[in-house]
C-alpha cells in the first residue's frame, strides 16, 4: 500500500504544515544560520552550527560611506554549537513523476527512489526512465554513522558508469576516469547519498530552517568534488496527491557558468527523508523535474 513520503495521514499533515510554515518565518534582519562541515580530513570531525549577524544596510542617501562594521559592538567571534543531529527513515521506495524539457521537447516518464538500510549500512539508487532518453541510474552505498551518511562508493549509469570510490583510510575520493582524486572532508556526501543526508538533517528538526539558512556539504559526482551550498527559501505550498502540501525548498546555485542548479523541496513534520520535488536545470536551458507520488514502506 502507497503511503506518503513518511508523512502522517493527510489531515493531520495539513495541520503540521501549518504549524511548520509559522515556524519557518523569519524575521528581516534575522541572524542567519551557517551549517559548515569542518575541513579536517578525520571523518570523526562534526557539523558545525555558526550564527552570523548580517551586516548593516549601507547608506546610499547621504555621499559619505559609512564602513559596514561601523555600528557592529566589538566582541569575540560566536563560538560553534552543538552538531545537529540526523534522523534516518527505515527503508522505504519513493515513487516520483518524471517529466523534462530536451532540446525544446516535453518529455514525461517515471522514476523511484529505493532506499535501504539496517543499523550499520545503508543502499540508495535513483532510476529514471523518460522515454526515448537513455534510462539513468545512480546508486550511493556505505555506512552510517553519528553525522549521518558516510558513502563508501558511487555510481552513475548514463551510457556508461563512472564511479567515485570514498577511500576513508588515505582520506581521498578516488573517481573511476582519469581525473585527479580529491582530499576527503569529514561529512562528506555524494550526489545521491546527499538528498537523503539533507532529509535526516532536516527530519531531526521538524521546525524547520529559518529562510537564509546555508547548509554546505562536501559532494561528489563521479568526475569531482566540491562544495556544494544549499540555501533554504521561503516557505512554499506543493500539490501532492492532491493536497496542497507545506513544503521547505532548497536551492543550489550554480558553481560556475556550465553548471546546473538544483532545487529540492521537502515535505514538513516529523519527517522528511526523501525529496518530494526534485529540479534540475542544466546551463543549456533544458531541465528535469521529479514529484512524488507515493512512497511503499517496508
Amino acid at each position: 500500500m502507497k503511503a506518503g513520503p513518511g508523512l502522517p495521514p493527510r489531515p493531520l499533515l495539513l495541520l503540521l504544515g501549518a504549524v511548520a510554515l509559522v515556524h519557518w518565518i523569519a524575521l528581516e534582519g534575522a541572524p542567519r544560520i551557517n551549517v559548515v562541515w569542518s575541513p579536517a580530513h578525520r571523518s570523526s570531525e562534526p557539523l558545525t552550527v555558526r550564527t552570523v549577524t548580517p551586516e548593516p544596510a549601507p547608506v546610499t542617501a547621504t555621499p559619505a560611506r559609512t564602513s559596514p562594521g561601523a555600528n557592529r559592538s566589538a566582541g569575540p567571534a560566536p563560538s560553534p554549537i552543538a552538531p545537529p543531529p540526523v534522523a534516518l527513515t527505515g527503508s522505504a521506495r519513493w515513487h516520483y513523476t518524471a517529466t523534462a524539457l530536451h532540446r525544446g521537447a516535453l518529455l514525461s516518464g517515471h522514476a523511484e527512489l529505493d532506499w535501504q538500510r539496517d543499523e550499520r549500512t545503508y543502499e540508495a539508487t535513483l532510476r529514471i526512465a523518460i522515454a526515448p532518453l537513455p534510462s539513468r541510474e545512480q546508486r550511493s552505498a556505505g555506512e552510517i554513522d553519528a553525522q549521518g551518511l558516510a558513502p563508501r562508493r558511487f555510481s552513475e549509469r548514463f551510457r556508461t558508469e563512472e564511479a567515485a570510490h570514498f577511500d576513508r583510510g588515505a582520506g581521498r575520493i578516488v573517481f573511476s576516469g582519469q581525473q585527479t582524486p580529491a582530499a576527503l572532508r569529514a561529512g562528506a556526501q555524494d550526489r545521491l547519498s546527499v538528498l537523503l543526508q539533507l532529509g535526516a538533517l532536516l527530519a531531526a528538526r521538524p521546525q524547520g530552517w529559518p529562510e537564509g539558512t546555508e547548509l554546505t556539504l562536501q559532494t561528489a559526482t563521479a568526475r569531482e568534488a566540491g562544495e556544494w551550498r544549499f540555501v533554504v527559501e521561503e516557505p512554499q505550498t506543493l500539490t501532492l496527491a492532491d493536497v496542497p502540501t507545506a513544503a521547505l525548498k532548497l536551492t543550489r546555485a550554480p558553481r560556475h557558468e556550465w553548471d546546473a542548479r538544483l532545487e529540492l523541496w521537502f515535505a514538513p513534520g516529523t519527517a522528511y527523508y526523501g525529496p518530494v520535488r526534485l529540479r534540475l536545470t542544466p546551463a543549456n536551458g533544458d531541465w528535469l523535474e521529479l514529484q512524488w507520488s507515493g512512497t511503499d514502506k517496508r
